[in-house]
C-alpha cells in the first residue's frame, strides 16, 4: 500500500469534470458500443464491455441506454459507422499537460475539435508522446466500504491485491495495477465489499500547484474539449487545492 490515500477529506466535484447529462450519455454509449462490437457482448466475457458498463452504470446511464448500445453492436439497427480510440497530446495555459482520449468515426473531425479548443485556449496541440511520460494508467474500483474504518478497510484491499485507497466525498475507490482491475475486483466481491464499478484512467505522476486564475483558463480548455461528442475523457497534471476547486466551482 502506498500509504498516501485521503479518506474523506477529499470533495467529490463531477461537475467541473465531466460534460453536461446529455452529451455524457451519448459519449457512455458510444463507449459500450465499441467494446462490445469489438468483443463478445456478453460482459461476462468481456472485461472492456463490462467495464464500460460499470461506468456507465456510475453514472446513472440508464439500463434501456445501455442495452440499446449492445444490441446496436450485435447488428440490432446498426449504421455502418467504425469508431477507433486516438489520443491528443497537448499543452493547456500555464504549461499544464493535458490528455484527451477520443473516440471518433472522423479522425479530420476530432483532430479540427481538438486543434481549435487548444488554439482559443491559448495552448498548444502536441505531437504523440509530448505528454505522455507525466501520466501512468491505473485501475479503478468504486466501492462502498460500509461501516468498515480506515485501517480495517486498508488491510481488507491489501489481502485483495489493491494498491491504495482514496475518498472523494460520498465515493470511495480502489486504486489497483491496471492489469489486476477484474482479479481485485472479484477479491473484494468475495470479501463482502460492495462493488459499484471501476474503470481505467490516467493519472499525472507529479502534478503541480498553479494560480487560480490560471487553473480557471485550464478549465476553460477542458469544458471546450468536452463540448465534443467525439472526447470521452480529459486528463490534466493540475494540483488544486479544496479551496481552489470551490472558487471553480462559484
Amino acid at each position: 500500500m502506498s500509504g498516501h490515500s485521503k479518506w474523506a477529506t477529499t470533495k467529490h466535484r463531477k461537475a467541473a469534470q465531466d460534460s453536461k447529462r446529455s452529451a455524457l450519455f451519448g459519449k457512455l454509449t458510444r463507449i459500450i458500443y465499441v467494446a462490445a462490437k469489438e468483443g463478445d457482448p456478453n460482459p461476462a466475457n468481456n472485461a472492456a464491455l463490462q467495464q464500460a458498463i460499470d461506468k456507465a452504470k456510475s453514472y446513472s446511464l440508464p439500463k434501456d441506454k445501455i442495452e440499446a448500445a449492445i444490441a446496436k453492436a450485435s447488428g440490432v439497427g446498426a449504421d455502418g459507422a467504425v469508431f477507433e480510440e486516438v489520443v491528443y497530446e497537448g499543452y493547456g495555459p500555464a504549461g499544464v499537460a493535458i490528455m484527451i482520449e477520443t473516440l471518433t468515426d472522423n479522425r479530420n473531425r476530432t483532430a479540427a475539435d481538438v486543434r481549435s479548443a487548444f488554439s482559443k485556449a491559448g495552448g498548444n496541440l502536441g505531437t504523440s508522446g509530448s505528454v505522455a511520460f507525466q501520466f501512468e494508467r491505473r485501475g479503478q474500483i468504486m466501492v462502498d466500504p460500509g461501516e468498515m474504518d480506515e485501517d480495517e478497510f486498508l488491510l481488507l484491499v491489501a489481502d485483495a491485491g489493491g494498491e491504495d485507497i482514496e475518498a472523494e466525498g460520498e465515493e470511495v475507490y480502489v486504486w489497483t495495477k491496471p492489469d489486476e482491475v477484474a482479479m481485485v475486483r472479484k477479491n473484494l466481491a468475495e470479501a463482502g465489499v460492495a462493488v459499484t464499478g471501476s474503470d481505467l484512467v490516467m493519472v499525472a505522476t507529479n502534478p503541480g500547484a498553479i494560480e487560480t486564475s490560471e487553473a480557471k483558463k485550464v478549465m476553460r480548455l477542458i469544458e471546450r474539449l468536452e463540448e465534443s461528442d467525439d472526447v470521452q475523457t480529459v486528463y490534466h497534471t493540475m494540483q488544486l487545492s479544496d479551496e481552489q476547486l470551490d472558487e471553480l466551482d462559484g
